[in-house]
């Protein structure tokens, strides 16, 4: 291993780009880059305690709503989550608060002690050894790991968890996963474990039936919503009914109606996790469920007008919104700031969104992947609302707001990354970006 030792030692922001260039070796699916990268730190993963989250929508907000209940139950509760929105850091977090600077710096100079130059990681394989390190030192009581794509060759897939939740299926990542819902269902399915608990929120018959039949396979216990686990909303709140607990009037700290399906996904896994000593009480559960945060999800983060932010970055988050903002907003007038990447399903996410806008504003993140304002506004044009461009995000926030009555509702949405830039326009103290 000496060959491949580095005498220097970078700073934060160079340890940052270093990991950045690891981007030039793509997507590279397959487990034994973590696995040589994690021998080498002595196999920290082995033996904690994991719970595994792969799905198309709601990874994100299942792990918050479930990082805030074990959280009041006093655990020391880690999650690895991607992508960040402002800072690299926030990827690793421990009770709410993400990596520092100065261990994010350490884990990544150790990291390119072992790593073998004629076999270098990708990016994510590097940050989900990071993950698995830093959560392994820090003591942490409970991991959450989001899949990064797919389930089965997904770096994250070499952890042994708890319990295994696939959210839902639909079409993505088709160059890497597959071309039908049932390869990509069959891909997600590759998270299943011999003899651990899957949990899905998963619709469809064609990949509920699969998950059913790996389960069976595995004899891994099957769970899913709508069979042994249901819940409902009423105007008096959101309602659970599970294996075992039967909780009503529960409050949730995330806006939008579909965040019940992620709450109720949440509560069943909590359930599980009862059941293999990890002790929550139903105050705990009602506290954390409404003290959940979790950024750039139906954020309102300004009144008079109401700004929403929402990454809505694929049709289905994209038709959620789009449900929310009718079911929330029905009789106001929604300006829309729109920003998405270039390689997603632009006319697909437009088709839900840009129909509920009384005026909509064309515009692009600084970022590489960002699509061009003219292909969205040509896209958009179709669906017969208001719209111009504004190429910059910054310039076309001052356009909404400027077009807005405080009676209106400006929606900021596209992507994840549009709604991560425009955070410190905001609040540039709370949410400082990084370079």
């Amino acid at each position: 291993m000496t060959d491949t030792v580095h005498e220097e030692r970078l700073s934060y922001d160079e340890a940052v780009k270093y990991l950045y260039s690891l981007q030039k070796f793509g997507i590279k699916f397959g487990l034994s880059k973590t696995s040589n990268l994690l021998a080498a730190f002595g196999d920290p993963h082995k033996e904690k305690n994991y719970v595994h989250i792969a799905g198309t929508n709601g990874k994100g907000s299942v792990a918050a709503f479930l990082a805030s209940i074990f959280q009041e139950a006093g655990l020391k509760v880690g999650v690895y989550t991607s992508p960040h929105l402002l800072r690299f850091t926030e990827r690793f977090r421990i009770n709410g608060r993400e990596m520092s600077r100065e261990t994010a710096a350490n884990l990544i100079n150790e990291l390119r002690q072992v790593v073998v130059p004629e076999e270098p990681p990708t990016f994510f394989e590097a940050t989900t050894a990071m993950a698995l390190v830093y959560f392994a030192r820090e003591k942490a009581d409970l991991a959450i790991m989001e899949v990064g794509m797919g389930g089965r060759l997904d770096a994250t897939n070499i952890i042994h968890p708890l319990v295994s939740v696939i959210t839902n299926i639909s079409l993505e990542h088709q160059d890497f996963l597959g071309t039908s819902i049932k390869e990509i269902a069959g891909e997600k399915a590759g998270i299943i474990k011999d003899g651990v608990d899957l949990l899905t929120g998963a619709r469809r018959p064609q990949v509920v039936e699969k998950f059913r039949s790996v389960c069976r396979a595995k004899r891994a216990p099957f769970w899913r919503l709508g069979e042994q686990i249901r819940y409902r909303v009423t105007p008096s709140g959101f309602h659970y009914y599970g294996s075992a607990w039967k909780m009503n009037r529960l409050r949730l700290g995330l806006k939008g109606r579909f965040q019940a399906r992620n709450a109720a996904l949440a509560l069943a896994v909590s359930e599980l996790l009862q059941t293999k000593g990890f002790p929550v009480s139903r105050e705990q559960v009602r506290t954390g469920l409404e003290n959940v945060d979790w950024p750039g999800r139906m954020q309102v983060i300004s009144t008079n007008p109401e700004i929403l932010l929402d990454g809505a970055h694929n049709p289905g988050a994209a038709r959620a919104l789009a449900t929310a903002l009718q079911e929330e907003y029905r009789n106001r007038r929604i300006i829309i700031v729109i920003g998405v990447m270039d390689d997603k399903d632009i006319r697909e996410i437009l088709k839900w969104i840009v129909p509920l806008g009384d005026h909509v504003i064309y515009t692009r993140p600084r970022y590489y992947r960002a699509a061009a304002p003219e292909r969205l506004m040509a896209e958009g044009a179709s669906f017969k609302a208001a719209g111009e461009m504004v190429p910059a995000l910054f310039p076309a926030l001052d356009r909404a707001r400027s077009l807005a009555h405080p009676s209106d509702v400006i929606v900021v949405c596209g992507s994840l990354f549009t709604v991560g830039e425009a955070l410190p326009y905001f609040d540039p103290e709370k949410y400082s970006p990084e370079e």
